[in-house]
């Protein structure tokens, strides 16, 4: 087993007002401040926070990555002096793309990857992603993926990244149930994450937004929070609040396999 470490994370679990760039980004601005405060190294925010995932102008509303949106979020690491990992929506010439970012304290974006696992309901709006990627940080080489990059059926884009040696998967969310639906939310995502841990002994983190969703092909539906941490024990050591109100941020102290674990199977 590879040696242990632990870092100090925060889960931005932040709300998402549906199409408002500027009030999201104020809010994750905000975030990456009050996490820094609170002694972490690195911050998680949610998918698509700029506009609000599947919305449906996401053509025109898209921007590019790196861009004005991507250097916002650079701007509060750098101020801060915290790593960030943040879902942003990204236009790439006539292509849009449902991206996150690793960003390093120095505003370096080491990491950009663009969501593999695209639903059914969103692929009029998403072109699917085609790289997986690590990066190197203090705390050990991280990988980033995206919601349902982590169902069981899809575990093998965190597993190679597990055989990169990644002792840590830190996935941006938004998790939408029903608007009547009252929880709690997450068992679709603890057994995929223990399993990772199993695997590997990674760390793995999933922070999902709140709020309604205004538009596109879940309208009516509510983003619900819940966000889980999985240590590499493959123990859930937290589960944020659920509703569509449940802005929070959370802190915890992750320990990890720092690069490969017991990934060695038959």
């Amino acid at each position: 087993m590879a040696q242990p470490k632990t870092v100090r994370v925060g889960m931005g679990q932040m709300r998402i007002a549906w199409g408002e760039p500027e009030r999201n980004l104020a809010r994750a601005e905000q975030m990456i401040v009050d996490a820094s405060e609170e002694g972490c190294q690195i911050i998680v925010l949610p998918e698509c926070l700029d506009i609000g995932w599947t919305h449906p102008d996401v053509a025109r509303l898209a921007e590019p990555v790196p861009g004005a949106r991507s250097e916002r979020l650079a701007a509060a690491a750098r101020t801060a002096g915290i790593w960030v990992v943040a879902g942003l929506t990204e236009r790439d010439g006539a292509d849009t793309y449902n991206a996150a970012i690793l960003v390093s304290p120095q505003g370096e974006i080491l990491l950009k990857h663009r969501k593999i696992t695209v639903l059914g309901i969103a692929l009029p709006f998403y072109t699917v992603g085609r790289r997986v990627g690590v990066a190197d940080t203090p705390f050990g080489r991280v990988g980033v993926d995206i919601c349902a990059d982590n169902f069981m059926g899809t575990l093998s884009i965190a597993r190679a990244m597990g055989e990169m040696e990644a002792g840590l998967v830190l996935s941006p969310c938004a998790w939408a149930v029903d608007a009547d639906d009252e929880g709690p939310y997450g068992e679709t995502w603890k057994k995929p994450y223990k399993a990772l841990a199993e695997q590997y002994g990674m760390g793995v983190v999933g922070v999902s937004g709140v709020g309604w969703m205004g538009g596109g092909p879940w309208e009516g539906r509510k983003c619900i929070g819940n966000s889980i941490a999985v240590n590499g024990e493959a123990a859930l050591v937290v589960e944020g609040p659920f509703g569509v109100d449940a802005e929070a941020l959370l802190t915890v102290e992750l320990r990890y396999a720092c690069g490969r674990g017991g990934g060695e199977t038959a």
